[in-house]
């Protein structure tokens, strides 16, 4: 929270330490929306740039995360609005399977059943570890929406690793 507050007060080397400890965060979620590895750096470098424009309006530095990625969200919804088209799973070549953990290809892969918004709430809820309040918030819906896509999404999930282990 102290590095939210010296951002504030327009210490740029603070807002710099605040974006890397949150990029891997934002990476992840622009991901899971976009797939094209283009448009994720051009969202993560919009969002970057308004926020430190911003920074200033942000009245509670204890939820800059959620703030930050609420930028996030809003610059990836803004680009799949322009190619009027979603991206409902994300193909990976070697190189990428390479750079990401076992974990990370496993969860994507499995994700996948899922259908484009569920995709962005399991990733925000198991991924970034945000609380369901918090995801409502985020992405504008109501929390018991968001606790009964999980319950759906965990089902369906469920139902589709047992029928593939038969």
């Amino acid at each position: 929270m102290w590095l939210v507050k010296q951002a504030q007060k327009g210490d740029a080397d603070a807002f710099v330490k605040l974006v890397e400890q949150n990029k891997i965060a934002m990476f992840k979620v622009a991901k899971s929306y976009l797939k094209n590895d283009e448009d994720v750096a051009d969202v993560m470098s919009e969002t970057v740039l308004q926020a430190f424009e911003h920074i200033g309006d942000l009245h509670h530095p204890e939820f800059f995360k959620t703030w930050l990625i609420r930028i996030l969200i809003n610059q990836c919804k803004a680009v799949l609005q322009k190619q009027k088209r979603y991206v409902l799973t994300e193909e990976m070549d070697e190189r990428e399977l390479e750079e990401n953990s076992f974990s990370d290809v496993y969860f994507r892969d499995i994700l996948s059943e899922l259908s484009q918004k569920d995709q962005w709430i399991f990733t925000l809820y198991y991924e970034e570890g945000y609380t369901t309040k918090q995801i409502a918030k985020i992405i504008d819906m109501k929390e018991n929406t968001i606790i009964s896509r999980l319950n759906r999404g965990r089902k369906k999930l469920f139902l589709s690793f047992a029928r593939n282990c038969q």
